[in-house]
């Protein structure tokens, strides 16, 4: 299951536990317990609103096609000539460790 069919039903879940309040509240009348409980739902409405809102919305293809509008990413073409060699120099290989005439930390 996708994190937006999650999301979906995390929403319907919600929906259905604030019917679920109301109709209890109805049966038990508005006291301080069924206020609090309707509270926090309204908290989790609010907190997974901005859950979705955080999350970045699936896209079509395997490049991921533009959505709603959306222009699509620009294609960044790599050329498989090799770099320029100066570009390396003075450079250190990281994660390979020190150079043999230096002693690490």
């Amino acid at each position: 299951m996708s994190l937006q069919d999650e999301l979906t039903t995390a929403q319907r879940c919600l929906d259905e536990l604030a019917r679920t309040i109301g109709r209890m509240e109805r049966e038990v009348g508005g006291g301080l317990e069924i206020r609090r409980v309707r509270s926090d739902t309204e908290h989790l409405r609010e907190s997974l609103a901005l859950l979705r809102a955080s999350v970045p919305r699936p896209r079509d293809g395997a490049l991921g096609g533009a959505l709603d509008g959306e222009s699509p990413p620009d294609v960044v073409i790599v050329p498989d000539t090799p770099y320029d060699s100066a570009l390396w120099a003075g450079a250190e290989d990281e994660g390979l460790g020190a150079p043999r005439d230096r002693r690490t930390p």
